[in-house]
């Protein structure tokens, strides 16, 4: 709790900001032990830095070095690394890594869900915090075969259960683009370390947003896949909500990565459909036919959408008439009581597991001193929920999905912001506080994207707006269950016609 207030405090004075100044001189000191430079590191995305170590022009170690100097340099303003698998990932590193795709390239497990073997996972919460892992997670050991060196894990909030990533137990973690915002959450801790150029892409997970949200704050690409793409086990085969994949700066790095990862595990009952191609890279470099596109300006829950965010969707829906897609808006029928409902039963039943299974873990029972404030009052209100109500929101749950599949009849994708809101100061959307000012600023930073976790839809945030003020505001695309095809398609031809690659915070010089 200290650590919390003492960091808001420093960005009220200014200090934090101030702070921030000298992260170029001490780049340069650190990056001086390697033979890339800290420009040419960030100019690369995470297949070109592979091809870099395949054809020996760097070693596996030396990209380590680079990525390990970045993150001593940032992340004591930031704050997006929280556990440090340096000396790990340099084991590794040299005794030699398996030919995949990224062999070479850093990367961050998400500090949520993501178990390695022999180490910490703290799901964000006190209660967690010496949880050791006796297994590697499935999408984990497919990482590890695609090359990537698992450097660290990246902050999350406790359970991911809200948009922003900030923690009583590792504080907050801040927006790279301006150091009083947040990044994002739930996987605002890997948005933030691709954005301030640790490295290239990081892992990510999503319940309601939770990787497009982090993305659209931190000016990245995040693609939330389709329900049963990727793995969850081996010891929880399935998620109504949830789905993993990651947060890249370039398009071809998350679609070389669902590449690597995706397909079923043994006892997988639900499995999305297969690509119509051999890899999703491919799509990437295949522009889509015309593509009829709906246009969503109302959210779910009918709140008011910041103008900087209506305007995005809107020049993105320009772009895509001049690309040559049709553009025309379409209304959600759906009932927001209903939605909302029956998704806070199937969040809150989660949220209550998670926690009851850990009790018989410790033998005793959690207490209020164990959770955050919010995440307390959310087992209070949840732990008494009945069978019966978790089945009617999963039927609930259900017909919605049908209900958005009979509209996408019509439509290839759905477009609308990725947030009703560009990104909000620290101290907003954390879990440590009150109810009451927290509840109008969460429902608004969910309002567009939570739907696409109910239904199993892919779901992607791409980043083609910034404000006046400087900080980014993605765009949501949202395709059929199972086509992650032709977003990737819609992406690569975005990111051709409206490139934001080079567009980068923090630069060494800042």
């Amino acid at each position: 709790m200290t650590t919390y207030l003492t960091r808001r405090t420093a960005v009220k004075t200014g200090l934090v900001a101030a702070a921030a100044l000298s992260i170029g001189s001490a780049v340069r000191a650190a990056a001086s032990n390697t033979a890339m430079s800290f420009e040419e590191y960030r100019s690369k995305d995470a297949l070109a830095l592979a091809k870099l170590v395949r054809e020996g022009e760097i070693s596996a170690t030396e990209v380590l070095e680079m990525a390990i100097s970045r993150a001593n340099a940032v992340n004591p303003e930031i704050n997006c690394i929280v556990e440090q698998l340096y000396d790990r990932a340099r084991h590794e590193a040299r005794k030699g890594l398996p030919q995949g795709p990224f062999t070479g390239v850093p990367f961050l497990l998400k500090d949520l869900g993501m178990a390695l073997k022999g180490t910490v996972t703290t799901q964000g919460s006190r209660f967690f915090s010496d949880w050791v892992a006796d297994y590697t997670s499935t999408i984990v050991e497919r990482y590890q075969q695609a090359g990537l060196v698992i450097m660290g894990k990246s902050a999350s909030p406790e359970f991911g259960g809200t948009a922003t990533t900030e923690s009583i137990l590792f504080g907050d973690t801040r927006n790279p683009w301006n150091l009083e915002y947040s990044a994002g959450g739930s996987s605002g801790g890997s948005a933030a370390a691709v954005a301030a150029g640790i490295l290239p892409l990081a892992n990510a997970t999503d319940g309601g947003g939770s990787i497009r949200i982090p993305a659209s704050c931190c000016g990245l690409f995040g693609m939330k896949t389709s329900r049963g793409r990727t793995p969850h086990g081996p010891k929880q085969l399935a998620s109504t909500l949830s789905v993993i994949h990651a947060v890249s700066r370039s398009v071809r790095d998350s679609a070389a990565l669902l590449d690597a990862t995706r397909g079923p595990e043994p006892g997988q009952t639900v499995i999305a459909p297969r690509p119509p191609g051999n890899n999703y890279l491919d799509a990437v470099s295949q522009a889509p036919g015309s593509l009829r596109i709906g246009l969503i300006r109302t959210p779910v829950t009918h709140s008011p959408v910041d103008p900087q965010c209506e305007l995005a969707a809107a020049n993105a829906a320009k772009l895509c008439e001049n690309l040559g897609h049709k553009v025309e808006e379409v209304q959600l029928p759906l009932d927001p009581a209903e939605f909302f409902g029956a998704t806070g039963v199937v969040m809150g039943a989660d949220t209550v597991v998670r926690i009851q299974n850990r009790e018989r873990e410790l033998g005793r029972k959690v207490t209020v001193n164990d959770l955050e404030p919010l995440m307390w009052d959310r087992f209070i209100k949840y732990k008494s929920l009945t069978g019966e109500e978790v089945i009617n929101a999963q039927t609930a749950l259900g017909g919605i999905a049908r209900s958005i599949a009979l509209l996408q009849d019509n439509y290839d994708v759905l477009l609308s912001p990725t947030l009703a809101s560009p990104p909000v100061k620290i101290g907003k959307l954390s879990l440590n506080q009150e109810y009451g000012p927290y509840e109008k600023e969460a429902i608004s930073a969910s309002a567009f994207t939570m739907l696409s976790n109910a239904t199993g839809q892919p779901a992607m945030s791409v980043p083609l707006h910034w404000t006046p003020g400087g900080l980014p505001v993605g765009v949501m695309f949202a395709g059929r269950y199972g086509d992650e095809w032709t977003l990737y398609q819609l992406a690569g031809q975005l990111e051709k016609a409206s490139p934001w690659f080079d567009k980068v915070p923090m630069r060494q010089d800042s």
